[in-house]
């Protein structure tokens, strides 16, 4: 099972001994994801209430893994649940590509674990998974997702109309993408800045500063 370490998150597939901090956490900020996230299929269990529909969902992701489809993250501050990040729609052959999708606990937003997560699952496409392209689609209205992306600088590709059901209603997406040669160029600066350990001088003067 990958982990995946940052400067403070640590990234690991879900498991069904999960089930109650999803549902902790997912409960706390249900009224807020549901304006970013498809509508749940009609007949089906909801996941952050069904301990079965949320084990059967970790044991997709797990096949996914397997399948080299698709890599889910929870991810994992201080040892406790607040978000995931995952890598779908992994196509191989001639596009070597995959999307990127997130969300994050609000009683931690706004600290730059997401954007560091982002660095970390980053990292791990490229130089784990060997893909050459990954990318991001936002709803322009999303303010908090569009800071994530422009704090690590990827490249903005135009406005896809229409591009993915949202709470019910065909949404226009901003696009955004970084490619293995940008990786490659970037890398040691997004690593030193989000992900490498801070020299204990900068610890220092983040305590002092509070």
């Amino acid at each position: 099972m990958s982990t995946l370490l940052g400067r403070r998150v640590l990234l690991r597939p879900l498991t069904r001994q999960d089930f109650a901090a999803w549902q902790q956490v997912r409960r706390r900020n249900r009224e807020r994801l549901r304006r970013w996230e498809p509508q749940p299929i009609a007949g089906r269990p909801d996941i952050g209430e069904d301990q079965r529909a949320f084990a059967e969902r970790c044991n997709a992701r797990r096949r996914e893994r397997q399948h080299g489809t698709g890599y889910g993250f929870g991810v994992f501050i201080n040892k406790r649940f607040h978000g995931e990040m995952n890598l779908s729609s992994i196509q191989r052959g001639p596009f070597q590509s995959c999307y990127v999708g997130y969300w994050i606990d609000e009683a931690v937003a706004g600290n730059g674990y997401t954007p560091e997560a982002l660095v970390v699952a980053t990292r791990f496409a490229f130089e784990d998974l060997g893909l050459h392209r990954l990318q991001v689609a936002i709803v322009p209205r999303n303010t908090a997702s569009l800071r994530v992306v422009e704090k690590l600088g990827l490249r903005y590709e135009g406005l896809a109309k229409r591009y993915v059901e949202i709470n019910g209603v065909w949404e226009d997406h901003y696009r955004f993408a970084i490619t293995e040669e940008e990786w490659r160029m970037r890398c040691e600066e997004l690593i030193t800045r989000w992900i490498a350990p801070q020299p204990v001088a900068a610890q220092s003067q983040v305590s002092h500063r509070g």
